[in-house]
């Protein structure tokens, strides 16, 4: 559950009977009382959207995030509170958080003076996606605020959807300039923050997390593939990720990941164009971003290969899936 047993004292903020809208959602109330009970996706993306229609607020999960801090996280936020430096805390933030979500993913990318803390759904076409990430986005800049000072704020603040029509409650919250109709859900900063001390760290804490964490990984077992998935969900539209890339990253030659993934009953080239299908839906059906910079975000040389691999895939041109779904969202609009 981690930061999503916030969802509760969101909906009582909104006058709601938390248990009504969790059992017509198909979960049971009980799962709320201990942020280590697992939730499956389908069911925690039903919930969000049941969430957004009941309250009838558009930024539901800004608002789950804002109320959750960095020991919403678990293990992991008290991880990154034992951790020497902010860079330290998130790099564990990085490398451990698939252990505890199997829902959001997170890298962490270095350019010159600028950091990039990257968040992502590994399923971005769902429903409720958008909820999910910005619950993310909203509670890192809590834990963040929790490591560097609470006047802490990123330089700006990118998100993968059209601007509602209101924007204030981000800025509040980020404290930055907010870009909506981006590729990636992203917190920018400098990179001198990743060197701050992390005060009343304990270093003996951290190692003992870290070997706790580490058992948890080996426990959970999770399939080659979904690592995969993860790793390329994250690199798609920012970093080359070939297959030759991504071997290198995990220390492998490319014909022993070949393999590797054949065991599990799949292959490199299905994955990838699963994992752009997804991305391309995501961004059509919730940005603006023209289809050139969509084709180029994930490794097309031009748009007019995309729309051929994107008909491969779904049977429409990228500008007719686009219209269908503005269509129906605006219907859906115009019901409520």
């Amino acid at each position: 559950m981690g930061v999503s047993k916030e969802i509760v004292p969101t909906l009582r903020a909104f006058g709601l009977d938390p248990d009504t809208v969790i059992r017509d959602a198909g979960l049971n109330p009980r799962l709320f009382g201990d942020g280590a009970n697992v939730v499956p996706f389908a069911a925690l993306a039903r919930l969000y959207t049941l969430c957004v229609a009941r309250t009838n607020c558009p930024h539901f999960g800004l608002l789950v995030g804002q109320r959750a801090t960095i020991l919403s996280m678990d293990l992991i936020g008290r991880l990154m509170q034992h951790s020497e430096t902010v860079g330290a805390a998130l790099d564990g933030l990085v490398s451990n958080l698939s252990v505890q979500d199997r829902v959001v993913a997170v890298s962490l990318a270095v350019h010159d003076d600028t950091a990039l803390l990257t968040f992502a759904t590994y399923q971005p076409e769902s429903a409720s996606a958008e909820q999910i990430t910005e619950a993310a986005v909203a509670v890192s800049i809590n834990a963040l605020r929790s490591l560097c000072g609470p006047g802490w704020h990123p330089t700006e603040v990118f998100l993968p959807h059209r601007a509602p029509l209101e924007t204030e409650p981000y800025r509040r919250h980020f404290r930055a300039p907010v870009r909506f109709d981006q590729e990636t859900a992203t917190l920018v900063f400098p990179t001198h923050d990743l060197k701050r001390k992390v005060a009343g760290a304990d270093p003996l804490l951290h190692v003992m997390l870290e070997e706790r964490l580490r058992q948890m990984r080996a426990d959970a077992g999770s399939r080659f593939s979904d690592d995969i998935r993860r790793l390329l969900r994250m690199r798609m539209t920012s970093q080359r990720c070939s297959a030759e890339d991504i071997a290198g990253l995990l220390a492998m030659h490319r014909r022993t990941l070949t393999r590797r993934l054949k065991d599990t009953g799949t292959g490199y080239r299905s994955i990838t164009n699963e994992i752009r299908f997804g991305i391309a839906r995501q961004l059509l059906e919730d940005t603006a971003v023209p289809l050139g910079q969509i084709a180029a975000a994930l490794g097309y040389s031009e748009a007019s290969a995309f729309t051929r691999a994107f008909r491969r895939w779904s049977g429409q041109t990228p500008t007719a899936w686009r219209a269908r779904a503005s269509d129906m969202k605006s219907g859906l609009h115009f019901r409520e």
